[in-house]
């Protein structure tokens, strides 16, 4: 399977869940935007790292971790979200030690907090944004407007019901044409994490 790298776009805060933040990622050889609901602290930490002159006085939990791969030569060299299950993305981050290469285990929104700080890309397979991905249309080449970096919640779901195969009640009562309708809205207003709740019940249907 190819591998699509994407960049980060910014961090928007949720319209419907209190505390909760969408990370916005852009594939770089497209306009597709893969949003990913994450936690408040997560969010916290990933917009200080997007902004190189904010320095804690403390170290965050994702800097400790980097001061203590740093300390035992340990380089993160990339991020992959390698795995879409009922809305919840997974990753994996790739090490490297003394040539030794080795394969961890991590929730998206730290993965990516690490990949900040280790200047790594950040990666996912194309199957995975054909199935999550939201298309813009337009030229891509025009300027887009800058998404606010503010602390952002507390999964890397995409805020489904309690059943995650049952569809979000909102959704579940409108036909396929109106949620492509929808869809369209949501994007066109850049509301990603309510397009990403409409895009999971679209794929939920057409699966």
């Amino acid at each position: 399977m190819s591998l699509v790298k994407l960049t980060i776009k910014g961090i928007s805060y949720s319209q419907t869940q209190n505390g909760a933040y969408a990370l916005i990622l852009n594939e770089v050889d497209g306009d597709r935007k893969l949003p990913i609901v994450i936690g408040a602290f997560e969010a916290q930490s990933i917009a200080i790292a997007l902004e190189k002159e904010i320095k804690p006085p403390r170290p965050l939990t994702h800097d400790l971790f980097k001061n203590f791969a740093d300390r035992f030569d340990i380089v993160v060299k990339q991020v992959i979200i390698h795995k879409l299950v009922d809305g919840v993305f997974y990753s994996s981050i790739i090490c490297e030690r003394d040539k030794i290469e080795e394969i961890i285990d991590a929730r998206t929104s730290d993965a990516i907090a690490l990949a900040l700080r280790f200047s790594a890309p950040i990666f996912t397979y194309k199957n995975i944004l054909d199935k999550a991905g939201i298309y813009l249309k337009g030229n891509p080449l025009d300027p887009e407007p800058a998404e606010p970096e503010q602390p952002l919640a507390t999964t890397d779901s995409f805020g489904l019901s309690s059943n995650p195969k049952s569809g979000d009640a909102t959704y579940t009562q409108k036909s396929l044409s109106d949620l492509h309708e929808m869809l369209e809205n949501a994007v066109q207003n850049e509301d990603y994490e309510r397009a990403a709740k409409i895009r999971d019940e679209i794929s939920r249907r057409e699966s």
